[in-house]
């Protein structure tokens, strides 16, 4: 039985790129060896990185003027290394924090560069995105950071408020490519791969030309973006297994009509679960408010914990893995990434109904 997939990451690839994987792990295209046991400075391997590199720049709808960069260390590693480039002496960063992972990228700025809370939503409980006029930035920041998607907490951005000119840099791990990318609105995004885009081991970071330009020159040699755009991320030995996966999943992307298509088709999942929600007469609880609803990130109660352990022990049973809300919350979590079909959420949304109607 095929599993429905529900993990927060790593996550669900789609069945396709796994298909390809599958024809390829003993024989990459008549190499007699798979991806994993090339040199990564193989001819192979760096057109399967460069291919890589020019698929998500076409999906952000970016040309000259930025790089992406396949790196190591998980989005967790960006929250020092985007203070410790973009940050001059004596200047900080300004952070918005909408959840758990906003509040860990500030903290990490604290230890480097004095950071400052812009907004937050801690107060309520992380159910919502601030208001525009909640948001107090200072002249002086160098970079605005904000989490486009929080996977704990179920809050999203669907509007990005302007900065005024201030760098914009977003962690969007658990939401990249859920829909069109504005990308003229940032500086730096960056994006751990197993959630939206592919297995753990690779963060992608995209970030303008300018940027490591001016970046800060006092850093260690492996945390510098500029040794790894000077080296198309092949200044040591890359987690090349990953990056070829996500070039698979990026050209599944592509290949099924590019982000508008794929931006329907999780507005329709997230409706169905959310409608379920809102229907059910109380016994299901959404935890984000309704402006701030996660397209990706489904988070909800039951009546009490005794209810919600019978719940997620009914869909285990069922098939259904990862519904467990993150372990700092409790309380479920249905993660419907790109990759996750519609028959698995509407499976989960017959569960909720037939559940919630046996009381």
């Amino acid at each position: 039985m095929t599993a429905h997939n529900f993990n927060a990451g790593p996550a669900a690839l789609p069945a396709p790129v796994l298909e390809r994987v599958r024809a390829e792990l003993l024989d990459y295209r008549g190499r007699g060896m798979s991806v994993m046991e090339m040199s990564h400075r193989s001819k192979e391997f760096e057109e399967v990185n460069a291919d890589a590199e020019a698929r998500f720049k076409r999906l952000a709808g970016v040309g000259d003027g930025w790089r992406v960069l396949f790196l190591q260390g998980g989005a967790s590693t960006q929250f020092a290394m985007i203070p410790m480039n973009l940050v001059p002496r004596g200047r900080h960063a300004d952070m918005i924090v909408t959840g758990a992972w906003g509040e860990k990228a500030h903290d990490e700025a604290v230890l480097l560069c004095g950071s400052r809370v812009a907004a937050s939503t801690k107060e309520g409980g992380y159910r919502r995105v601030p208001r525009r006029a909640e948001i107090t930035l200072s002249p002086d920041a160098a970079y605005v950071h904000l989490t486009t998607n929080e996977t704990i907490h179920g809050v999203q951005w669907h509007d990005v408020p302007d900065m005024g000119g201030v760098p914009l840099i977003a962690d969007m791990s658990s939401d990249v490519f859920c829909r069109p990318l504005d990308a003229a609105r940032f500086s730096l995004i960056y994006a751990g791969a197993q959630k939206n885009l592919g297995p753990s081991g690779v963060t992608v970071v995209m970030l303008r030309e300018s940027l490591i330009a001016s970046a800060n020159k006092d850093v260690p040699t492996m945390l510098r973006y500029s040794t790894h755009a000077k080296n198309n991320s092949l200044y040591n030995t890359p987690p090349a297994f990953a990056v070829y996966v996500l070039g698979l999943v990026l050209k599944w992307l592509e290949d099924g009509g590019g982000l508008g298509v794929m931006q329907a088709f999780n507005e329709e999942k997230a409706s169905l679960l959310y409608s379920t929600i809102d229907e059910s007469a109380g016994y299901f609880t959404g935890h984000a408010e309704k402006g701030s609803r996660s397209i990706m990130n489904v988070t909800f109660r039951l009546p009490d914990e005794a209810k919600e352990k019978a719940f997620l022990a009914e869909a285990v049973a069922a098939g259904m893995v990862g519904l467990a809300g993150h372990r700092s919350v409790g309380g479920c979590r249905a993660s419907i990434y790109n990759a996750v079909p519609l028959a698995s959420v509407q499976a989960l949304a017959s569960l909720m109904r037939e559940f919630s109607r046996r009381g």
